[in-house]
């Protein structure tokens, strides 16, 4: 088991221009991360293809590993045609994966206003297809694509499981994001259990809830899929229960990579810091209950 960071943690700073990916990579070995996450928001590998190399230099000399690399995705509502660029645009990414030296790369899968289950079955064997393809292409590099829990219209623990039965390949599983269930207004603990036997990577994420009748809490909060309020929270001072997380996570067998993800309103480089402190914290304190 080995526990990071995801570069979307550090967003903030890299937007700002405070940061650049590489001093993002080797402030997570410094604040003690395992491993780094690629995830390009506020930057781009497509469009910076030198970026790669220095990623890898940086993790190198940091002593780290590289993870993951999640991008967007969507196949979900788009003309023939539009739907074939969008398969190619994302092979294209499985080729900058492959060029990381990453095993792992997790893309969306589809999004929708509309988030009934009808319409949701209604795109399934499309979605499926999509995905099915790149897994298959990915396969030659020996990547194990994922699609994780968000966006609403995929974010429900069986609607994933339902996505990943569909694409029926070995390579192509989710990146189980443990506090992105509450969007869907699943309990974050049962739906671990339900889905980390499908798990290639995992995402811990913390969140503050707060119900519908009480309104808006205000700036930095955001609607789930029945109108209740979430915001970021740093790592273990959220509402979740991330030890009962953890617990259900070291129990399932699962031994690849935790990924930090904080989202909060604090600055990042001190909710990442903090976060992943108290994530290792919690994990070792689930190694000493197991003992």
């Amino acid at each position: 088991m080995k526990i990071g960071v995801s570069t979307y943690s550090l967003f903030g700073a890299i937007r700002a221009g405070e940061l650049t990916v590489p001093e993002a990579i080797a402030y997570i070995a410094e604040i003690g991360g395992e491993h780094a996450e690629i995830v390009p928001v506020g930057f781009s590998l497509t469009d910076n293809p030198e970026l790669i190399e220095a990623i890898r230099s940086q993790a190198a000399a940091s002593g780290i590993e590289l993870s993951n690399y999640a991008i967007g995705a969507n196949f979900c509502g788009l003309s023939d045609d539009a739907f074939e660029a969008e398969i190619d645009r994302v092979k294209k990414e499985v080729d900058i994966a492959h060029r990381l030296g990453v095993k792992l790369m997790r893309h969306d899968a589809a999004s929708s206003g509309d988030l009934s289950i009808r319409n949701f079955l209604g795109e399934l064997p499309r979605v499926a297809e999509a995905c099915r393809r790149i897994a298959e292409y990915a396969a030659g590099f020996g990547i194990t694509t994922s699609v994780e829990n968000h966006g609403y219209f995929t974010q429900a623990s069986d609607r994933v499981q339902a996505l990943i039965h569909a694409v029926d390949r070995p390579n192509f599983k989710t990146t189980l994001d443990v506090g992105n269930f509450m969007c869907a207004d699943e309990q974050p603990s049962v739906a671990v259990r339900k889905n980390i036997g499908y798990a290639s990577m995992v995402h811990i994420k913390d969140f503050y809830w707060r119900p519908k009748t009480r309104g808006n809490p205000g700036e930095g909060w955001f609607k789930t899929a029945h109108g209740h309020y979430l915001r970021g929270a740093i790592a273990g001072n959220g509402d979740i229960d991330l030890p009962d997380v953890l617990w259900i996570i070291r129990e399932s067998g699962y031994d690849g990579y935790l990924s930090l993800e904080f989202e909060g309103m604090e600055d990042c480089k001190l909710g990442s810091r903090i976060g992943l402190a108290n994530l290792k914290k919690m994990w070792s304190e689930t190694e000493e209950a197991s003992k």
